[in-house]
């Protein structure tokens, strides 16, 4: 299955003292680019959540967030007399370096993290339960990408056979081309009242077929376009692959535009190429 590299996920989960809850927001990116925002207490978690998203993306600029609300209420606050010590002495070592050092606010003091303890639920518990909820999220990111996957993919294959259709009609009307091309130049010399050889106008004629001669453009827009259906039906980290033969489409369709002798061919080039520009726009999301 084709997946997306644009998704949303968020997993809330209420544990004890607080509620934990994951945001994952993803876009396209030429290679996997994770980037974890943890509160210092979840800060062993950076390793198993970048070996997570390792092991279950391929492509994308994702940003994780995990956020952890304490409920305080009805619990005891306690001051960390140990680490409060070191903090005073600290500030009181500095304050000896300045002429005329502020006094040390208690307030302050007690905002400084891991002074002011309550009671906690045990750490690695609240570690355990955030990784799961993490890997619930990313699953759940999974399934949107590869929801978006499939919209794309139909989006991709809607547009093929527009393409199919557009060579088709112009390999048919090639003929239909040539001859009124002919009969272009002999009403031309009419008008003249030029007396033309038979034989240099079927020269003509055949040095004009040979330079619009399409035939291997659109042989390759064709072998192109299977290429890419069977690319969409194999699924997997295909964006970079997509990417390229929608390069390649885009060269046959420019070759056609500078071959072009009548205004069918023409136009044909021009809807080639906008169809493939829209193509391209829908693979760069693609994994």
């Amino acid at each position: 299955m084709i997946h997306s590299m644009t998704a949303f996920a968020r997993a809330e989960q209420a544990v004890d003292n607080g509620t934990l809850s994951w945001e994952i927001r993803s876009v396209n990116h030429r290679y996997l680019e994770p980037h974890l925002r943890l509160p210092d207490a979840f800060r062993e978690l950076e390793g198993a959540t970048r070996e997570a998203l390792r092991k279950g993306l391929s492509r994308g600029k994702v940003e994780c967030t995990l956020r952890f609300a304490e409920d305080s209420a009805g619990r005891s606050m306690q001051v960390d007399n140990e680490r409060a010590s070191q903090l005073i002495a600290a500030a009181e070592s500095v304050a000896a370096l300045i002429k005329q050092p502020a006094p040390l606010n208690p307030l302050e003091i007690l905002a400084w993290p891991g002074v002011l303890v309550g009671d906690s639920a045990d750490p690695q518990t609240l570690n355990t339960a955030a990784l799961q909820l993490f890997l619930t999220a990313l699953t759940e990111m999974k399934a949107g990408r590869l929801r978006e996957g499939e919209e794309l993919a139909r989006l991709i294959n809607e547009r093929l056979d527009l393409i199919a259709d557009e060579t088709a009609t112009l390999r048919a009307q090639v003929p239909h081309m040539l001859a009124a091309q002919r009969q272009k130049i002999l009403d031309r010399c009419a008008e003249m009242r030029v007396e033309l050889d038979p034989q240099r106008l079927e020269q003509e004629i055949v040095m004009l077929a040979q330079k619009s001669d399409v035939a291997e453009e659109l042989d390759r827009l064709s072998t192109h376009v299977s290429e890419v259906r069977r690319v969409l039906k194999s699924g997997g980290a295909a964006g970079r692959r997509l990417d390229f033969l929608m390069q390649e489409l885009n060269r046959e369709a420019n070759t056609l535009g500078s071959k072009a002798f009548d205004t069918r061919s023409t136009q044909a080039a021009v809807n080639l190429k906008v169809l493939i520009e829209q193509m391209r726009e829908q693979v760069q999301n693609i994994e």
